[in-house]
């Protein structure tokens, strides 16, 4: 298969049929594309001629060295088969908001992670892979036919709560639809997770969108604007992503909206890695995305362990090649069959946990979700990396690792001021901010990374 003229046509053709074949093709589907994927590699991105320089010409994936974010970073230059690519020049392509949504060279979009271990990774996805991540939204979104043809009925209306001044994925992707179909205005649009929810409120009113997205946190707030009588959609397919969806606050959104709320297991460096069924059982879309459960030190867990990691292969992005690239999310494998049907194994997940923080203002509970000042802080270039602990009385505690060479002092004031403007427009006028005396940490239990820390609760 030549991977680099997959249009979205065939990437939905190839979506279905692979669903259509025995056990044993498939099996030798994906094993073929693996095959394709490294050959690929060895030939054309310097860094993995280097790594695999030893693979012997029969190979299992086990004899593939894992790599990590960190070091892929530092040799993006070498990573990369595109060779006029440049990380430079990327970069440079990035400092223009304007261009979130647009084509590098006109070929490629790019995409920053939000950073669940505090170094975000800068991601390339040529026209196949960003076809490919369209197939698999096409094809297997929706948990329950139903709700696609209530959706459709409704004319097809979705808008995106997301954080929209960065080059996230969700945010990105939707900007790049509207850039290419701008007569879609009316169907699909996008509201900033860091405007005030008043104003949120407002565009969602205008909208009136049949489906609503967005991070779990964000879409929590939405919940007492619709108590309170002030929001007024309803929505037939609620579908959240980059965030935990709690079984609770799934339940919530479901009772106040009246629909069905769903998500999806998804990250940068793969897209929608697994879709979840009737049974909240997510389902790995494994004919495009290998998912291996294993422990701290990449040995592979039994199914039904949570593992300390998976190791992900990306089959379809040739441009920027991801094999056993080592991601920090604790899973449950399961090879069980599932009630819902499909044959694919599934997981259980351990989401990420960042923290609704609660200010008050002249007696007024104010509520800020944790993507909101996460977005604000990534954008100070002289962090490294950083986490907000929050604290009663509108105290916040600012843990900084700032970029080589930087003035802490002035880096630090940078981000004080940042983030009291982005207060400021949200109401809260008095706040006061600090610089912590340690670095940013994980969390000893689970190892996870958290940026914003919600203290007010302890």
């Amino acid at each position: 298969m030549n991977m680099k003229k997959t249009g979205i046509l065939r990437a939905m053709k190839l979506c279905y049929d692979y669903e259509k074949m025995s056990p044993e093709k498939q099996r030798e589907t994906r094993e073929k594309r693996l095959r394709e994927l490294v050959a690929y590699a060895r030939e054309n991105s310097p860094y993995y001629r280097n790594l695999y320089k030893d693979l012997p010409a029969s190979f299992e994936i086990s004899d593939l060295p894992p790599v990590n974010k960190r070091d892929l970073m530092e040799h993006w230059d070498e990573w990369i088969s595109d060779r006029n690519l440049k990380l430079q020049d990327v970069e440079a392509f990035m400092a223009d908001k304007n261009n979130i949504g647009r084509k590098l060279n006109g070929k490629y979009l790019v995409f920053t992670t939000s950073g669940s271990t505090g170094n975000p990774l800068v991601c390339i996805c040529d026209p196949t892979a960003n076809n490919i991540m369209g197939g698999i939204g096409a094809m297997r979104s929706y948990a329950r036919r139903e709700d696609l043809m209530a959706f459709v009925r409704r004319g097809g209306k979705s808008i995106g709560v997301f954080a929209d001044e960065g080059f996230y994925l969700g945010n990105t992707s939707i900007r790049s639809r509207l850039l290419s179909m701008p007569w879609k205005k009316k169907q699909l649009a996008v509201s900033s997770a860091l405007y005030p929810v008043e104003k949120i409120v407002e565009q969602l009113n205008e909208f009136q969108p049949a489906m609503l997205g967005g991070y779990p946190s964000n879409l929590e707030l939405l919940i007492n604007e619709a108590e309170e009588g002030r929001l007024h959609i309803s929505p037939v397919i609620i579908m959240t992503g980059g965030e935990y969806l709690s079984d609770t606050l799934r339940q919530r959104l479901a009772d106040t909206f009246h629909c069905y709320v769903q998500t999806s297991y998804s990250c940068t460096e793969g897209g929608t890695v697994a879709c979840e069924c009737t049974n909240r059982h997510f389902h790995v879309n494994e004919d495009w995305l290998m998912v291996e459960a294993v422990d701290k030190d990449g040995n592979p867990v039994p199914d039904g362990v949570q593992s300390d990691k998976i190791l992900l292969t990306n089959l379809y992005n040739y441009t920027q090649p991801f094999i056993r690239y080592e991601v920090t999310d604790r899973v449950i494998m399961h090879h069980e069959p599932c009630g819902c049907g499909k044959t694919s194994c599934w997981l259980e997940l351990e989401g990420r946990t960042d923290d609704v923080t609660v200010f008050i203002e002249n007696g007024k509970e104010i509520r800020i979700a944790p993507l909101a000042m996460y977005a604000v802080l990534k954008e100070i270039h002289g962090i490294r990396r950083f986490q907000v602990l929050a604290y009663p009385e509108n105290r916040l505690e600012l843990r900084m690792e700032e970029a080589e060479g930087s003035d802490r002092s002035a880096v630090f004031e940078e981000a004080r001021q940042c983030l009291l403007d982005y207060l400021s427009s949200q109401g809260i006028q008095h706040a006061e901010i600090s610089l912590s005396g340690q670095m940013p940490q994980q969390d000893a239990g689970s190892g996870k990374f958290k940026h914003i820390i919600n203290m007010q609760k302890e």
